[in-house]
């Protein structure tokens, strides 16, 4: 689904700034996989998630997503495939529009544009059933303006946004760094179902280990623009919070 070959990144190339981000980095990530990034401030994590969605190009090396070469392709090029939660809930919605609007938009992500799209009682009643799953009562409010909602509401209702396409790769950027405790377990219980249910392929960064432990398949650990540890399968599933911890002393 994601190949990165020979992928490196160097900003301010030659000039006293200069720094190198991501070194030769090689990643495959099959279909359907959960992939969890770590990796102290500076480590190349953010960047090499930059580099999968398009907002950051490599200075070498090749991109490609499901079988095809999108190295040169920018983000908006990419949605077609990615639907990326940033850490910050004010930026995946359009604060001033209703909840309803907000899914219409995320439903014309990728689709032909049409002014039907999203106007239709069907397209109302599937957008309430899927609020509904939330349990946060939030189904009977479509007209109210998304801005007024608390954060973690907000970071629930991106969620499904991202799916109301045919996207098939999502990218959590710390998608629970601004919620409280109670609002960020809530939020990646949430991201667990959805990737499960449609069959996605996600990668996550995160600082919390706890919940890199507790979520994903797959464990990368990255240090100075490399991959130092590559954890899946059983090794991943019996992983302690304490053996990651070890990682960074």
């Amino acid at each position: 689904m994601i190949a990165l070959n020979d992928i490196s990144k160097t900003f301010n190339p030659g000039k006293a700034n200069e720094v190198n981000a991501l070194g030769s980095v090689n990643l495959q990530i099959a279909e359907g996989e959960y992939v969890i990034i770590v990796g102290a401030n500076g480590s190349g994590k953010s960047t090499l998630l930059n580099v999968i969605s398009g907002s950051i190009l490599p200075s070498e090396g090749t991109v490609i997503i499901d079988s095809n070469d999108v190295t040169k392709l920018p983000e908006h090029q990419r949605s077609k495939w990615i639907a990326r939660i940033f850490q910050n809930p004010l930026l995946g919605t359009a604060a001033d529009l209703s909840i309803i609007d907000n899914f219409r938009l995320a439903a014309l992500r990728t689709q032909t544009k049409s002014l039907t799209i999203g106007k239709t009682t069907e397209f109302k009643n599937k957008v309430r059933d899927r609020i509904a799953t939330l349990n946060m009562g939030l189904e009977n409010k479509l007209e109210q303006p998304i801005g007024t909602l608390s954060g973690g509401q907000r970071q629930a209702l991106t969620l499904l946004m991202s799916v109301m396409d045919n996207c098939k790769i999502l990218l959590l950027d710390e998608p629970t760094a601004a919620l409280d405790p109670r609002s960020a377990a809530n939020i990646l219980r949430i991201a667990d179902d959805i990737i499960k249910q449609f069959k996605l392929t996600a990668v996550m960064v995160t600082h919390n280990l706890k919940d890199a432990v507790n979520y994903g398949s797959r464990m990368i650990q990255m240090d100075e623009g490399n991959i130092l540890k590559d954890i899946t399968g059983t090794e991943k599933s019996t992983l302690k919070q304490t053996d990651v911890f070890e990682w960074f002393g």
